[in-house]
This record gives C-alpha cells, sequence and structure tokens, in this order.
C-alpha cells in the first residue's frame, strides 16, 4: 500500500481548511474513527458500539495491497479523533503521514505492537526475504490483542466510557476464543494437512496455529507472477497429498489457483483474508467472525477434515 506523489501536500491545506470547522473533541462527542482494513473496522465497531463513528478507508471490493490513500483520505485521517491501522508491515505510508502533520488530538493506534511479527516461508522452510507478514489477524489470538489495543485507545480518548469499551472488547474477545476451539476441534482429524494456496501469502498466522502446511504460490504481492517451477511443484503437492481442493483468496483474480486446480483435477474454494469486503457482503452485514466460519468450513472440505 503506497502513497501518491503529491498527496500529501494536498492533503495539508485540506486539513488547515477543515480545521476551524472540527467538531468539539470527546467526550461531548461521538469519536471520529478512520481505520484502513476490514478486521479493526469491525473491531473498532464491536468496541465501541455507539458511541463513534468508523469509518474504513478502503472501499467496499477495493483490493488492499494496490490502495493508495488520496489527499481526501490522508486529510481524514488527520483531522480524526483515532486513527487504527495494522502497522509498517501493511500500510507503510501510514507513519510517513502521522510524522509530517503532527496532531495532538488525535490517536494514533497501531495493531501490530506487542505482536510478534512473522516472515513467510518457501517449500524448503526457509525464508525467502519478503518481509515481515502484515496478516496479524488470522491468528486469533492475535485478534484478540488487537481488539484489547482498540479498546485501551477509546478508554484513552474517552474515560468516561471507559467501562462500557471494556465490556465490549472483552465479550468480542469471547467470541475469538469460541471461534478458536471451533478451527482446534474443526482441523483436528483430517485427512492431509497440506494447505495449497494459488494467491499470496496470506494465511501464515492461521496455518501455524493450526498446524497446517502452507504453501502459496507467491509472496506478499498480489501482483506477483509465480514460476513455472513454482506452479508444476504445488501441482504435484496436489496430487501428493491427497488435497480436496485449491484454495483462492477474496477480491484476486483466481487464475493461478485455477490453473493448478485444473491441472491437478481438484475443485477451488475460497479463503478469505479478511482485508477488505465486497459492497454486497458490507450492505448484508458480513462480521469478521462469520467470514472466519466460512473459512474453517472451507478448510474442512478442502483438507478433507472429518
Amino acid at each position: 500500500m503506497g502513497i501518491k506523489k503529491g498527496a500529501l501536500a494536498v492533503a495539508l491545506l485540506l486539513i488547515f481548511a477543515a480545521a476551524c470547522q472540527r467538531p468539539a473533541a470527546p467526550p461531548t462527542g461521538r469519536l471520529r474513527v478512520m481505520v484502513t482494513l476490514y478486521p479493526q473496522y469491525d473491531f473498532a465497531r464491536a468496541v465501541a458500539g455507539d458511541h463513534a463513528d468508523v469509518t474504513m478507508l478502503l472501499s467496499p471490493g477495493m483490493e488492499p495491497h494496490a490502495y493508495e490513500p488520496s489527499p481526501s483520505d490522508v486529510a481524514g485521517i488527520m483531522t480524526s479523533d483515532m486513527f487504527i491501522y495494522t502497522g509498517a508491515a501493511m500500510e507503510p505510508w501510514a507513519e510517513r503521514i502521522l510524522k509530517s502533520a503532527p496532531n495532538p488530538r488525535r490517536l494514533a493506534v497501531d495493531t501490530s505492537k506487542g505482536i510478534r511479527l512473522t516472515e513467510d516461508e518457501g517449500d524448503d522452510g526457509h525464508h525467502h526475504g519478503h518481509g515481515w507478514d502484515p496478516h496479524i489477524w488470522l491468528d486469533f489470538e492475535n485478534a484478540r490483542k488487537m481488539v484489547t489495543s482498540i479498546a485501551d485507545a477509546f478508554s484513552q480518548l474517552d474515560a468516561s466510557n471507559a467501562q462500557i469499551y471494556k465490556d465490549n472488547a472483552s465479550a468480542y474477545c469471547k467470541q475469538l476464543e469460541v471461534l478458536d476451539a471451533e478451527y482446534q476441534k474443526g482441523l483436528t482429524r483430517c485427512a492431509t494437512r497440506e494447505l495449497i494456496h494459488g494467491g499470496h501469502y496470506a494465511f501464515g498466522y492461521m496455518a501455524r496455529r493450526y498446524r497446517l502446511d502452507y504453501h502459496a504460490a507467491y509472496g506478499f504481492s498480489p501482483e506477483a507472477e509465480p514460476s513455472p517451477n513454482t506452479m508444476m511443484a504445488l501441482t504435484k503437492r496436489v496430487k501428493t497429498s491427497g488435497a480436496r481442493a485449491v484454495f483462492y483468496e477474496e477480491l484476486v483474480l483466481p487464475k493461478t489457483a485455477r490453473a493448478i486446480a485444473g491441472e491437478a483435477g481438484v475443485p477451488m474454494l475460497q479463503l478469505n483474508a479478511g482485508h477488505n469486503v465486497t459492497r454486497e457482503q458490507m450492505a448484508g452485514g458480513v462480521t469478521f467472525l462469520g467470514l472466519m466460519r466460512e473459512n474453517l468450513k472451507n478448510l474442512r472440505t478442502g483438507l478433507a477434515c472429518e
């Protein structure tokens, strides 16, 4: 996720123009919260309840890795009460924006703080230099830490409602614990533990937590193209592992997964990394928990679990 050249300068002008119109600071009004990705959006809404207006920078249906904040996006970040992002591995532009125009009335929340990031691994088990894996929310223990960080931030800005935020976060974390238990049980007895993914390296945290042998077609960029040798190796893995499907991801054309699945003679199944959702899903009230339960259903099918 990059930032367009010149966007920051234009945004600063917008910030200056909007400064005199900014509403009163909390607790007299609802907090204005900007978030980068869908998981943080859903977490923040669950924690805040009726005490904040939460806006996601990504439009529904937009693939996040190609996102570049527009001048109005930057202005929205700078004039918000709270800005919630994943961290430098996912949004390297965020810290540059925050440093360029500091706002003492805005609280920036890096939800990767306190979470150990990992690197991607190739079929040989070695790190391949693609950088730190930003998809931290796909380990539900990390997701609980993210929810707690968000609740702490709300409490800091709006101390009078701190107990509400704490209670809401606790309730959501309990739901994540239930979800984690469902994954642990649902993925215990499977014909194969080989998770073959014809997309970018998004599910490493989930695979590690549930002891799956994860193989993705390429690194962290959805625009990358796998080599012919990688395609052949993944196709062979499907055939020899007993995998019942090749997985593809949301909001990305599944041409790589389709080619591998076609050669191996198995169907495709979707795994949703949760970066973003479609307009239809947003309008239908989809939740992060719901997306993850659909993932579990597809994983159990693709891995032939009892």
